[in-house]
């Protein structure tokens, strides 16, 4: 149940339940702050009482610009490069590549490349709210919340007998952001507000308006800025009167009970000509409206995304707490059911609000970042972290935000097509570990990470993954031909390899671990690895199942076949662990961060603990070896293996792991792997990819669907023994729903989305199964411990244990 009472002097609607939480003070780093976006338009409100900065980002402020990698001599030393690593004299090999086969210029500057041609992305700038009080006395009742149930912050407090409230949101209707001030006393609000930018920007006064405009290096004319276009423009209305007083390089309002800021910006990325006017009007469009309208409107469209979900795990004492005190507690054993709901559904209100339809998919940071020098560039790593930020999209009802990662990925085969070609003389298309918004494919500059080059073809898994969830066959159609084309590179470029007779990539990685050879050197570059090979087998298979679908291709069919077959299958080496290579190497770092020889476990559906138990216990005994600590986003993937090898209470292990704090109490310092006070993903520092991963690991401890039949609750921890769940969608076209008590499923119901066959494993209490379809009983046969239910688009069946 809603707590709801509306306050009538502000019109601000509380509202307290357990899809919020809150800190009683303001935010004293940036890893406190909320976190606000609508997919274009960014903003994090730190709460200040005598100062408030909120942070503005947009998705495309981006610098850097396209640039020339074609590197025409690497071609002409890959021959030498795969000899060496055939006669095993990988260190040789790898320092070849150093000198050779790497990109032309300064690839991502290792990762500083806001002033490079790689480019980065970086914040607009931020918004200062000074604010000025009639009197001294202390601050109480303080209370900073973020609503994900609305997608508002909000901040109240009491200073003397006067109340102050505060919401900020960034529209998802206006696509602009909004702050609403109030004081419950009439002229107690005054403020002086200012706009910055660490460089790179010009201020100007407009009558109600401050603006900040500018433009971002290109990084190859250092000189005269070329680069991306921005500007800023921010308004004051205030419905209930009070003066605004424009100076030099501020805007004054006092006297006054309430205020609307409007806050609008654009880069020129999307828009050449009309960006500007596209500021513009969107201020013109909002100042029309009463911010009761603009709230109700932006409310209602946020929910067509974030209602489709419910999930409830229960609730424990620790509830109404404040967030930072909830994550201690849960570290000593203090079961909180409603925190990791809270934490699900957080992943999926950040991926709503980092991305959109016709624009770009969720960087490194999302939509946020407080810099210029953003970590990694803030770019599209695509050896796991920008596949991982989509990895809740279709499981938890979110498919169309899958499509920015879809396009961006078709928008790369262009110049992974030129790649492929220049660096490697096959057709097709092929792009490496490096990603930015400047279709950048070429290998890295550092070989021990960069050569990595399965990334065109772990794309093209999302791809495939959005057909089978939606069973959409014109969208089939339309991205078929970039399954293909990355499929056609492997074609090409996989090479025998003479000491085993299989077909290999070469040169490639096992990312980003390395190995110590016989001679005691550490190297990276190998001939094949084991996620090389399983994700090349995935591509193959998903390519030739969807030529089928369409009724293509059947010679090009039939060439997959043959090459597939002749890939090293993924094996199990003399400790009974999955081979990470397919050499048996002497690992350097035992528990490194990426597990990539498991990818065939998840996000990939080779490994399972029916259809292949051998593996899966193999998996299971690699993870034990790699272990649990680690960086927050390899926690979050593990989470996702636990869940596949059925044992929910070894995911939940490591859900706990993944929400320890992770900055040191009364202190700045960060401490490793974990989660911020504002639950982001710490690496650290923050990357998102974290939150998406473990959204996803929860989903998939719920429900599972990959080995062509829906499994409810197959990684149920103890710790979650009654709770229910609605709206989780599974592969095939279906949206399901469940019910459990006491550890065991007494309800769960099937919707199909498109007309289709669904597979119910059920579960060993299932003897007194009744099913319900469209609310009539029906009698369904049981076949070796499967129900098998044909639906038409839109019909249900309810089942009950």
């Amino acid at each position: 149940m809603l707590s709801l009472f509306v306050s009538c002097h502000s019109g601000i609607i509380k509202q307290e339940n357990t899809l919020s939480y809150y800190f009683n003070q303001p935010a004293q780093i940036w890893e406190e702050t909320f976190p606000l976006g609508n997919g274009r338009v960014g903003l994090m409100p730190d709460g200040g009482v005598e100062q408030e900065r909120i942070l503005l980002n947009e998705i495309s402020m981006w610098s850097g610009s396209k640039q020339e990698t074609d590197n025409p001599y690497a071609y002409w030393y890959l021959s030498r490069i795969r000899q060496l690593l055939f006669e095993g004299r990988n260190d040789e090999a790898q320092a070849l590549m150093y000198q050779t086969f790497v990109c032309k210029g300064a690839g991502s500057a290792l990762g500083d490349g806001a002033n490079a041609p790689y480019g980065s992305y970086q914040l607009v700038g931020h918004l200062l709210l000074d604010y000025h009080y009639n009197t001294q006395e202390p601050i109480t009742d303080y209370r900073r919340t973020l609503h994900l149930n609305e997608a508002i912050a909000s901040v109240s407090f009491k200073k003397g007998s006067t109340s102050y409230q505060r919401e900020v949101f960034t529209s998802f209707s206006g696509d602009l952001g909004v702050v609403y001030l109030t004081a419950d006393d009439e002229k107690a609000l005054s403020f002086t507000l200012g706009l910055n930018r660490p460089e790179h920007y010009t201020f100007a006064i407009e009558g109600r308006d401050l603006i900040m405009k500018g433009r971002l290096p290109d990084g190859v004319d250092t000189l005269e800025m070329k680069g991306t276009q921005y500007g800023v423009r921010v308004r004051v209305v205030l419905p209930k009167g009070g003066t605004l007083t424009p100076l030099d390089s501020t805007l004054t309002v006092a006297n006054a009970s309430e205020a609307v800021i409007l806050i609008s910006m654009a880069t020129d990325y999307f828009d050449k000509e009309g960006y500007k006017e596209q500021i513009v009007g969107l201020l013109a469009s909002a100042e029309q409206k009463e911010y009761s309208a603009l709230k109700k409107e932006h409310i209602a469209v946020y929910n067509n995304y974030f209602s489709r979900v419910g999930l409830d795990l229960g609730r424990s004492s620790t509830s109404d707490l404040p967030i930072d005190q909830r994550l201690k507690l849960v570290q000593q054993d203090e079961n909180d059911p409603a925190l990791a709901a809270l934490y699900f559904q957080f992943g999926r209100y950040l991926l709503i609000s980092s991305t959109r339809e016709g624009l770009l998919p969720p960087n490194l940071q999302g939509l946020w970042c407080n810099t210029i020098h953003t970590p990694w560039n803030g770019d599209y790593h695509l050896n796991i972290n920008l596949q991982m930020n989509l990895w809740p999209a279709e499981v938890t009802n979110l498919s169309e935000l899958h499509l920015p990662l879809i396009e961006w990925t078709k928008q790369q085969v262009r110049s992974g097509e030129q790649t492929a070609k220049v660096f490697y003389n096959a057709r097709g298309w092929v792009t490496h570990i490096l990603g930015n918004v400047w279709e950048f494919t070429a290998p890295g500059e550092h070989p021990s990470w960069g050569a990595t080059n399965t990334s065109a073809a772990w794309l093209c898994q999302h791809l495939y993954q959005h057909y089978l969830y939606t069973m959409n066959k014109a969208y089939l159609e339309e991205v078929y031909p970039v399954m293909k084309g990355a499929a056609l590179f492997f074609v090409d470029m996989l090479v025998t390899d003479p000491r085993n007779g299989y077909l290999v990539t070469a040169p490639t990685t096992s990312p980003e671990n390395g190995f110590r050879m016989a001679n005691g050197n550490v190297v990276h570059v190998c001939a094949g690895s084991t996620m090389d090979n399983q994700i090349i087998r995935e591509l193959f298979a998903n390519t030739i199942e969807a030529a089928g679908i369409l009724g293509v291709d059947s010679a090009f069919v039939e060439e997959l076949e043959n090459k597939k077959a002749k890939l090293m299958p993924t094996t199990i080496g003399k400790d009974g662990r999955i081979m990470e290579w397919l050499e048996p190497f002497e690992e350097v770092e035992p528990t490194h961060r990426h597990v990539s020889h498991l990818y065939g476990l998840y996000p990939g559906d080779e490994i399972s603990t029916e259809s292949t138990p051998n593996l899966a216990e193999a998996a299971r005994k690699s993870l034990m070896a790699r272990g649990d600590k680690s960086t927050g986003w390899s926690m979050a993937w593990k989470i996702n293996f636990w869940a596949r090898l059925k044992d929910g209470n070894h995911a939940y292990k490591l859900l706990k792991d993944l929400l320890q704090p992770c900055v040191e109490e009364g202190t700045t310092n960060v401490t490793g792997g974990g989660t911020f006070p504002n639950l982001f993903c710490a690496h650290p520092p923050f990357q998102i990819d974290g939150n998406f991963g473990s959204c996803a690991g929860i989903a998939e401890m719920l429900v599972q669907s990959q080995n062509g039949y829906i499994d409810f609750l197959p990684a149920l921890p103890d710790h979650w023994g009654s709770g229910h769940f609605n709206g989780l969608k599974v592969r095939g076209g279906g949206e399901v729903s469940a019910r459990w008590v006491n550890s065991q499923l007494k309800e769960a119901t099937i919707k199909a989305t498109v007309p289709g066959q669904f597979n119910i494993k059920l579960p060993e209490h299932s003897k007194n199964l009744s099913v319900r379809k469209n609310q009539k009983p029906v009698s369904l046969p049981v076949i070796d411990g499967f129900l098998h239910i044909p639906l038409l688009d839109g019909e249900e069946v309810l089942l009950q244990f």
